[in-house]
């Protein structure tokens, strides 16, 4: 490493300014008493901002005595630490130009050039009007997207010799260019766009999922299958496999149901009976191997219970489930293999119920209850 000394021209004092000396308390009230010294990085990283992007001499002798640290000791740190500056920098822009094997073999070495040419001949230099400085440094941690450089605390990377021109013309006219990639791509994503996995009905889920999403939307943000006479609708003018005529094959019933008896007197009174305060919803049109869990129209006594307990349920999936009746562990317990293939296909849970054993979850949490009740 190469030897840091402290530059020779120094301000006479140094004081952290109202808000940063509180956010400075904050910091150190964050260790225990006696150990006031971890707070020794931050803090000196806070005065360099303050001070034009470099830390001078003063501010280290001011950290020392808030810290109650030797002055020696706050030296020895800022020393050995690279981030911090000991000499003026470029009022508008310290660049340090990544020079680690992958970003040379991308074109650092151009940038390095059009430093030495555009802001100064040797490293730590300012430019004529104090504006600029560069240095070449190791590693910054983007190796994906070399060549790159960091300016103050933001990268700009994928660097070409005139896009890093274009870069310096911008902070000389006292702009701020948007950092990360300069080149068409977001982040560390391919160059020129995705190549592979680029078909979209990938993000469309499982085959259920995607039948799921061809049905109707309903008010909680999940989907359902058409109804027999939606599906009948949908498929009106085109030839039946069955050869029955197409107005009969409409109104055939499936094989197995019961058939449909016309709307009676009595139906608004068994619709009141049916809504209840705490009525099982009835089961709706479901796939072949599912069936939808009982659900409640309410949580009893307006109490339900906490199911976040169950390892693998967070809010929003309490949430959801919520929305579609379950509220109880008691509800969770008693769920069948064809309850769970209905909630895994239709609330796209795919396949937590099983690996995460809710079921198993919640009749442990059902029991522990009933015996804190002494039931």
């Amino acid at each position: 490493m190469a030897v840091r000394r402290l530059a020779q021209q120094q301000p006479e004092s140094f004081a952290f300014s109202p808000e940063n000396l509180e956010w400075a308390k904050r910091q150190i009230t964050k260790y225990p008493p006696g150990r006031q010294a971890s707070a020794v990085i931050p803090l000196l990283w806070r005065a360099q901002e303050q001070h034009e992007g470099w830390l001078p001499e003063p501010a280290m002798r001011y950290i020392a005595d808030m810290l109650e640290m030797p002055y020696i000791r706050v030296l020895e740190v800022a020393t050995f630490y690279t981030m911090f500056q000991l000499a003026p920098v470029g009022k508008k822009a310290h660049v340090q130009v990544c020079g680690t094997t992958p970003c040379m073999l991308r074109g650092a070495g151009d940038l390095i050039d059009a430093c030495k040419k555009r802001i100064a001949p040797h490293q730590h230099e300012l430019s004529a009007d104090g504006a600029f400085s560069w240095e070449e440094v190791e590693c910054l941690g983007a190796c994906v997207n070399a060549p790159m450089v960091q300016v103050f605390s933001d990268t700009y990377e994928d660097l070409t010799e005139d896009s890093f021109n274009a870069l310096l013309d911008t902070f000389e006219r006292g702009g701020k260019p948007k950092p990360g990639p300069q080149i068409d791509r977001l982040y560390s994503a391919p160059e020129g766009g995705f190549t592979s996995l680029t078909d979209p009905r990938l993000d469309q889920g499982s085959s259920s999922e995607r039948e799921a999403a061809e049905g109707v939307e309903t008010g909680n943000g999940h989907h359902v299958e058409p109804t027999s006479e939606e599906a009948s609708a949908e498929v009106a003018g085109h030839p039946d496999p069955t050869g029955l005529p197409e107005e009969a094959a409409t109104r055939a019933q499936p094989t197995g149901e019961p058939k449909q008896e016309p709307a009676t007197a009595e139906a608004p009174e068994a619709s009141a009976k049916a809504t209840h305060e705490h009525a099982v919803a009835q089961p709706e049109d479901v796939a072949e191997g599912e069936a939808k869990p009982a659900a409640l129209d309410s949580p009893r006594n307006g109490k339900p219970d906490d199911l976040k307990r169950i390892s693998g349920i967070g809010a929003k999936i309490e949430k959801t489930l919520n929305e579609n009746g379950i509220y109880h562990f008691d509800q969770i317990a008693g769920w069948s293999d064809e309850n769970v293939a209905w909630l895994d296909n239709n609330l796209k849970l795919r396949g937590r119920i099983g690996r995460e054993e809710w079921v198993h979850q919640a009749q442990a949490l059902q029991s522990a209850d009933a015996e804190g009740k002494g039931e």
